[in-house]
């Protein structure tokens, strides 16, 4: 049997990481992988965290299964974080292993009431996005989203490739920080989005992995919000990675929001799925985050925290253009101030992505998409000196 397998090809991030682990110089910059890290390199463990996991380790007294669905708590804690009041009828739930679980899970649900349904997704989306849907056999899409010359969202194309979708198919939505590039459309352009796709007829899945990273905790929500307000079925995929900063606890939830009559069998569709994939969900994170976000005083520290993060990104995301400025003496960057979240894209060509590794030890990937938190204070200026090399 096994001599059957056909070699899968890599994933070009683990490629590069593997590549700058090997890379025996020193003053190498690493912008490739997807983490929050300090000034010194390091992705830290939240106070919050910290202290959340002290109590549980005092107080927990079983590790027997949780719920197929996760624990009720952590389900309705994660509802009220990312949609606020006035969904619980609505709202269907199950815990996932993070959010790439919470995306595969959507699919599947997709699968299994729509098997026909195309599912549109942005050009360029995070790559996982497509491989799922390709290795389910499911229908897929894109619709134009970022303008590499200019840096910003394609609007004018994103609004015609939108205009096009048929009734019933599924829009995949970065609800906010868009990876890979960074650009977001504005609040106005949200309402356009969702009066096209309401006259479309389409159901949106929003992808939200970064609330907290852009514009704040609760500026970063309004937009899955608008579309949850605007529609009578949505789903959205969120993760705890990164704005509680527990990326191997594998936290996440996929809620699916429909009519109230449904719930019942909607949510017993999603333990369906989850029994068919994993069983029960991983609990130590999502039980940290319930803990969380039911103290008062935990939920005051961790956003304190979060808030440190964001606004440590958006400082260096204001450094890094205003170096560029002065090393290219142009404007061509200014977009990177702009963005929000962890990525930006900067439109270089494969072949200066591969001079900046080769000359200067500067590892992103091969579309250019830089993570800002890769950088301090110390290497902005060295990054911008290499852009600006290679640029000629």
């Amino acid at each position: 049997m096994l001599e059957n397998l056909n070699a899968q090809p890599q994933d070009k991030i683990l490629q590069l990481i593997a590549m700058y682990r090997d890379d025996p110089r020193d003053g190498k910059i690493d912008l490739g992988v997807g983490v929050y890290k300090d000034a010194t390199g390091l992705t830290p463990v939240m106070r919050a965290v910290k202290a959340a996991e002290k109590t549980l380790w005092d107080t927990e007294k079983t590790k027997t299964y949780t719920g197929l669905a996760g624990e009720p708590a952590y389900n309705a804690a994660m509802v009220g974080l990312i949609l606020g009041a006035g969904f619980a009828e609505r709202a269907a739930s199950v815990a996932t292993p993070g959010g790439t679980g919470a995306i595969r899970q959507a699919l599947e649900l997709i699968k299994l009431a729509a098997p026909g349904a195309t599912v549109w997704l942005s050009n360029p989306t995070w790559p996982n996005h497509p491989s799922i849907i390709k290795y389910l056999g499911m229908k897929s899409a894109e619709y134009r989203y970022f303008d590499a010359a200019t840096g910003e969202v394609d609007f004018a194309g994103l609004i015609a490739d939108l205009g096009t979708v048929a009734e019933g198919d599924v829009v995949l939505l970065h609800g906010c920080c868009h990876n890979p590039t960074g650009a977001n459309p504005t609040a106005a352009q949200w309402q356009q989005i969702v009066d096209v796709l309401k006259a479309r007829k389409a159901i949106p899945l929003v992808d939200l992995a970064y609330q907290g990273f852009g514009d704040g905790l609760e500026e970063d929500a309004q937009a899955t919000r608008l579309i949850a307000n605007s529609f009578p079925e949505v789903l959205i995929a969120a993760s705890c990675s990164k704005n509680f900063g527990i990326y191997r606890e594998r936290t996440g939830i996929l809620i699916a929001l429909g009519d109230a009559s449904r719930k019942a069998v909607t949510q017993g569709n999603l333990n369906f799925l989850n029994r068919q994939n994993y069983s029960f969900p991983p609990d130590h994170g999502a039980r940290l985050v319930t803990m969380i976000l039911e103290d008062q005083a935990l939920t005051t520290q961790w956003k304190t925290e979060l808030e440190e993060v964001r606004q440590n990104m958006l400082t260096l995301r204001q450094s890094l253009a205003e170096e560029l400025r002065r090393a290219t003496n142009s404007d061509r960057f200014d977009f990177v101030a702009r963005h929000r979240g962890m990525f930006s894209r900067l439109g270089l060509t494969e072949a200066q992505v591969n001079q900046l590794r080769e000359e200067a030890g500067v590892y992103m990937v091969g579309d250019s998409r830089i993570n800002i938190a890769g950088l301090n204070s110390q290497t902005v200026p060295i990054l911008a000196a290499a852009i600006a090399k290679v640029i000629g």
